[in-house]
């Protein structure tokens, strides 16, 4: 295999990318460890006659042979396709927001033109023997914007949000282009089992999509993998966390922390989350004084119109419960509204005794792993975690909840406070083992991998695409598998696939 491309809708320093954590630290593993490019928006605005030709490239320091290469938006391109279509419309109808999305024909306009742009300038760094890996919702487009220029390198694509239901999915307008682009990669990797089951589903509803004896998807005349990969942490970066100063305030030396650490965003269901600690406290009055919930919220996506809600509505909530519970020397919630370190949040996990991680809808929610490596082994803390986070897939001895119903996290509070030693080491050697089997090493190599395998396929000349189902019903129901079945048997050689991946390791 050549070089390695990652095009990802930002690019940064790979020094400060260790420190912004979540992918941009697989990312930055992946490059200094071969050659390879990382290319995207350098995170620039100018003005709109401003626009260079060409991506400005830069050479890495201590990186082999690997560069960044980048090019800024335009204010219009920034409104259209970064706070409009991919924002206003892609992030909400992938969180099952519909009510937030605003169908705007001007987004998808500009959101095309970036891509457009962005094929253009990044074709002229293309070698005959790369790789490329396109990451995000923001760049659905590109595969078939390179395609049309004539590139015909694996192109790989991985989703790091959820993919919602088909019904929800075939709201957006431009549905069936979506469907076209997606099927011009050879492998769309997403982090669940029914993130892979829902958008096979939206390809059998939206554009009649097939699937084939081997697995693979047949979409308009191209044939394509969808898999599922589950992103991962480095562990060992997290093992090595230390317990801070005590920081609570409060004059029993025994007071627990909470700690949350999420995005100021509304899939992240913060709000749920301060009612159920309010009702926690007021439900379990013998535990005030001895618990408080640090929130850490660091801002995001300021200029859309739903983030300055939720600031408020945040704000609101924490002002009513410390008002309500708080004493002079002690306050129940300590609501951060701004970015932490990560060595300083790695050394917060591990002096707090519970994490709380409990998004309406997420797609990986990597700060309920990085909470349970920072633990003490011999004394480890209990992590809560939303069912609908990606991660609950594999943290199954996580404290599972409901974030909807605030009754069920208030519980979970008081259960994860009372938890025995032995149960908490327990959990947490099993969740250990599970986040060390799939760290991001093994992400980005799985995913590389079955890549190569999965263009080689793609270049054969295969057989006729076979109906999902057949036309005549009655016939389907006698000589076709059931959908549901076939994605079951699926997904199995999936997690197979992946489990023996993990026990080589």
């Amino acid at each position: 295999m050549g070089r390695i491309i990652v095009v990802s809708n930002r690019v940064m320093d790979l020094r400060k990318a260790a420190q912004a954590g979540g992918v941009a630290v697989a990312i930055a593993d992946l490059l200094r460890t071969r050659p390879g490019l990382w290319f995207g928006w350098n995170g620039k605005v100018v003005g709109n006659g401003d626009i260079p030709d060409q991506a400005d490239l830069k050479h890495v320091k201590r990186a082999g042979r690997s560069g960044l290469a980048t090019l800024p938006l335009t204010e219009e391109e920034h409104r259209d396709y970064y706070l409009g279509y991919s924002n206003s419309v892609l992030w909400p109808v992938f969180h099952n927001r519909l009510d937030l999305a605003q169908f705007e024909a001007d987004f998808y306009a500009g959101y095309i033109r970036v891509n457009q742009r962005f094929a253009h300038a990044l074709r002229a760094h293309i070698q005959p023997d790369d790789h490329i890996w396109v990451h995000d919702y923001h760049l659905i487009p590109l595969a078939a914007e390179l395609r049309r220029s004539g590139v015909t390198n694996p192109i790989g694509f991985y989703l790091h949000i959820p993919v919602p239901p088909s019904q929800t999915f075939l709201a957006i307008p431009e549905h069936r282009e979506l469907a076209r682009a997606l099927a011009a990669y050879d492998l769309i990797g997403l982090q669940t089992r029914a993130d892979v089951a829902n958008l096979i589903q939206f390809f059998e509803d939206s554009v009649s999509g097939r699937i084939l004896q081997d697995g693979r998807v047949g979409v308009f005349d191209q044939r394509l993998r969808i898999e599922r990969f589950p992103v991962g942490i480095d562990a060992d970066d997290f093992v090595k966390a230390s317990p801070v100063a005590p920081l609570v305030q409060s004059n029993d030396d025994g007071a627990q922390r909470i700690v949350g650490v999420d995005r100021l965003d509304y899939s992240k269901g913060l709000p749920q989350k301060f009612r159920a600690f309010g009702r926690f406290l007021e439900k379990y009055p013998q535990y005030r004084r001895n618990v408080v919930l640090s929130q850490i919220a660091p801002p995001t996506r300021e200029s859309v119109e739903a983030y300055t809600d939720i600031r408020q509505t945040l704000e609101a909530l924490s002002g009513k419960i410390n008002g309500m519970f708080g004493e002079l020397d002690w306050v129940p919630i300590h609501y951060i509204y701004r970015s932490t370190p990560r060595d300083r949040l790695r050394d917060i996990y591990r002096s707090s005794g519970i994490g709380f991680f409990t998004p309406l809808r997420d797609g990986m929610n990597l700060v309920s792993k990085e909470y349970v490596a920072s633990q003490d082994p011999n004394d480890p803390g209990v992590p809560i975690l939303s069912r609908f986070a990606g991660a609950a897939e594999q943290l199954v001895d996580a404290l599972i909840v409901n974030p909807y119903n605030v009754e069920e996290m208030a519980d979970a509070i008081k259960t994860a406070l009372e938890m025995e030693k032995p149960e908490r080491i327990e959990r947490y050697t099993r969740l250990m083992e599970v986040i060390r089997g799939y760290d991001t090493a093994t992400w980005s190599r799985s995913f590389l991998a079955r890549l190569e395998s999965a263009a080689e396929e793609r270049a054969r000349v295969v057989a006729p695409l076979t109906p999902l189902r057949s036309p005549c019903p009655k016939a389907a129901h006698a000589a076709t598998p059931s959908l549901s079945s076939r994605l079951n048997k699926f997904s199995g050689k999936v997690s197979r696939a992946a489990n023996s991946l993990s026990r080589s390791e």
